[in-house]
C-alpha cells in the first residue's frame, strides 16, 4: 500500500487555487477600502444636513455594510462559489426571519420614520394616547419618556407611529381656576389677581394672561386665569401662582367661599 503524496496535493492545491484565494483577498481588501471611503463620504455629507446625529451615525454604518455585503459575495464568486444560489438562499430566508420579528421590523421602520419626521426631539415633553412625559432618548425600536413622577416609559416606536401626538414644547398656557364671594369688591379681586401674576418672573409677557369671570357658581364667582410660561415651568407656574393669589387675598382680606348648605329641620308635631 503506497502512501499518498502529501507534498504533491497541497502543490496541486496551491497551484489550482492559489490565483483564486489571491483574488478573493484583493477583492475583500479593495471592498474594505471602499468601505471606509463610502462611510467618511457619507458622513461629511450628513453633517452639512439637520439629520440627528444618532441617525446620521447609523446611515454611515448602513452605507459601510451595503459596500462590504458586495465585497462579500464578489470575493465568494472568485472562490466558485455559485453566488446566484446563495442569494437565492439568503432571501428565502430573509422571507423567514422577517415573519419571526415583524414586531422588531414594525419598530424599526417607525424609529426611522420618527427620526426622519422630527415631530419631537430630545428634550421635549409630549403627550402619546395616555403617556405624557420628556424625551429622554429615541431608539431604532422604542422611545423613552421620563413622566412627572420619576418613572421611565418605554413605548415601542409602532404605537409611536399612526398615534395623536401632543408636544408640549415651546411656550404653554396655564388655565387656573378659583373663586371669591359674591360680597367682594371685583376691581380689588382683579388687582390682587394681576398684582400676583405681575410678581412671578415665570409668566411670559407676551401674549399678556387672561384673567376673567367665566362661572357664577353656587358657593361663588368663579374667576379663570389663562398666563403662559415656558414648557418646562408648567407645574411650577401653578403651584407659585395659587400660593401668591391666597397670600394676596389675605392680606386685603378678600373671601374665598367653600360649599355651604342650609339644613331646615321641620317638626312633624
Amino acid at each position: 500500500m503506497q502512501l499518498p503524496d502529501v507534498a504533491g496535493i497541497v502543490t496541486d492545491l496551491l497551484v489550482r487555487y492559489s490565483f483564486q484565494v489571491l483574488a478573493a483577498l484583493a477583492v475583500l481588501g479593495v471592498g474594505l477600502f471602499c468601505a471606509r471611503l463610502a462611510g467618511s463620504f457619507l458622513e461629511r455629507s450628513l453633517r452639512r444636513t439637520a439629520i440627528d446625529l444618532h441617525l446620521q451615525r447609523l446611515m454611515v454604518r448602513a452605507g459601510k455594510a451595503l459596500v462590504l455585503l458586495f465585497t462579500a459575495i464578489l470575493a465568494l464568486d472568485k472562490f466558485g462559489v455559485q453566488v446566484t444560489a446563495l442569494v437565492a438562499g439568503i432571501s428565502v430566508a430573509g422571507v423567514a426571519v422577517g415573519f419571526a420579528v415583524q414586531g422588531i421590523l414594525a419598530n424599526l421602520a417607525a424609529g426611522l420614520s420618527i427620526m426622519l419626521s422630527r415631530h419631537f426631539r430630545i428634550g421635549d415633553y409630549i403627550e402619546i394616547g395616555n403617556v405624557r412625559g420628556q424625551v429622554q432618548s429615541i431608539d431604532l425600536t422604542m422611545t423613552i419618556l421620563r413622566t412627572l413622577e420619576d418613572a421611565r416609559v418605554i413605548v415601542p416606536n409602532r404605537k409611536i407611529v399612526g398615534e395623536i401626538i401632543y408636544n408640549y414644547t415651546g411656550e404653554r398656557r396655564v388655565p387656573l381656576t378659583l373663586q371669591v364671594g359674591y360680597g367682594e369688591n371685583l376691581e380689588n379681586v382683579m388687582r390682587a389677581i394681576q398684582d400676583a401674576l405681575a410678581g412671578n418672573p415665570r409668566i411670559l409677557k407676551t401674549p399678556a394672561p387672561e384673567v376673567g369671570i367665566t362661572r357664577l357658581a353656587d358657593s361663588g364667582i368663579q374667576i379663570t386665569l389663562r398666563p403662559w410660561c415656558k414648557a418646562e415651568d408648567f407645574w411650577q407656574v401653578q403651584y407659585e401662582i395659587y400660593r401668591a393669589v391666597v397670600e394676596r387675598f389675605r392680606e386685603q382680606r378678600i373671601e374665598i367661599p367653600f360649599p355651604q348648605r342650609e339644613v331646615r329641620l321641620l317638626n312633624s308635631a
